[in-house]
């Protein structure tokens, strides 16, 4: 006589979530792209947090007797044309440029996934109107986008993080619903909608968990976008006003006077490559780790 064997019944959804984390952390940490890119950026916020310890200079007092100074013992990276101290400013530097990149990045990609996997989740003729909605916005370029957001709403650090939201979550909408497509259709998904679940706790329990891969390697490359564009901004005379100790407005400012002091241009230079690179290196470490394809996820 032959029994018949009960089928094993299949992983939940969150078991499932919890294998593929810990599978996804054990190859992260042989990822020596993204380990260095994130050893870089905890040194700048190291930095930047213990700026006022690192240095015994006020990164805004002039001291017109001290102007244009080449580096010495006093003064490790020389002096600016108004006497500053270039090291102190750039160490406080950082504090600013970390502070509203942090704010800005964090505003695009909480709206940006938000919307994206409710598009995803909802379908139908809203997912369809957002995207021609956003096909228009994408259609102008940023950053006449941006200048005429500053040039309307005048500077200032709010100014310019919900400008950055305006320009960058229309494309992290686009790359975070093309994830959650593919995860929509799953059994779990089915289950929860049959059970009349809201689309919130849907988007919450079900969906955020399995595109969390796609939203953390999103997040590192938007951030090195960001700070290249809010120092792009002080560097035209958009951004942060003088004299606030910020890269770009510093590479503005000595620019005249490099072939004086090329220190007071290249140490902000030098800060501002190191973070986007470390940046940059994160990203991709952590897509080649968890295996996400940027291009076809439309970044």
């Amino acid at each position: 006589m032959t029994t018949l064997e009960t089928p094993a019944a299949p992983a939940s959804a969150p078991a499932e979530r919890v294998a593929a984390a810990t599978r996804a952390w054990r190859t992260l940490r042989s990822s020596r792209a993204a380990a260095t890119g994130l050893a870089v950026v905890a040194v700048h916020l190291l930095v930047a947090l213990l700026a006022p310890v690192l240095t015994s200079y006020d990164p805004i007092a002039n001291n017109a007797s001290q102007a244009l100074l080449g580096p010495s013992w006093e003064h490790l990276a020389g002096t600016d044309q108004y006497g500053r101290d270039v090291l102190a400013r750039v160490l406080y530097g950082g504090r600013y440029a970390l502070g509203v990149s942090v704010a800005a990045t964090l505003l695009t990609m909480a709206l940006g996934t938000v919307i994206g996997c409710a598009a995803a989740l909802r379908g139908g003729w809203f997912d369809d109107l957002l995207m021609r909605v956003l096909d228009a916005v994408l259609s102008v370029p940023s950053i006449l986008a941006l200048l005429v957001i500053v040039t309307a709403l005048g500077t200032g650090p709010g100014v310019i993080v919900f400008a950055i939201g305006v320009v960058y979550i229309p494309q992290v909408i686009r790359v975070v619903r093309g994830a959650a497509l593919a995860v929509v259709p799953a059994d779990y998904v089915t289950a929860a909608r049959a059970r009349g679940e809201s689309t919130w706790s849907i988007l919450r329990r079900e969906v955020l968990p399995n595109i969390t891969d796609v939203v953390c390697v999103e997040t590192a490359m938007r951030a090195s976008w960001v700070v290249l564009l809010i120092s792009s901004l002080s560097f035209l005379g958009f951004g942060a006003d003088p004299p606030t100790p910020d890269w770009g407005l510093m590479v503005a400012e000595n620019r005249t006077a490099i072939t004086v002091v090329p220190m007071a241009s290249l140490a902000p230079i030098i800060a501002l490559a190191t973070l986007v690179v470390g940046l940059n290196l994160a990203a991709d470490g952590l897509s080649k780790a968890w295996g996400v394809d940027r291009i076809r996820e439309g970044s």
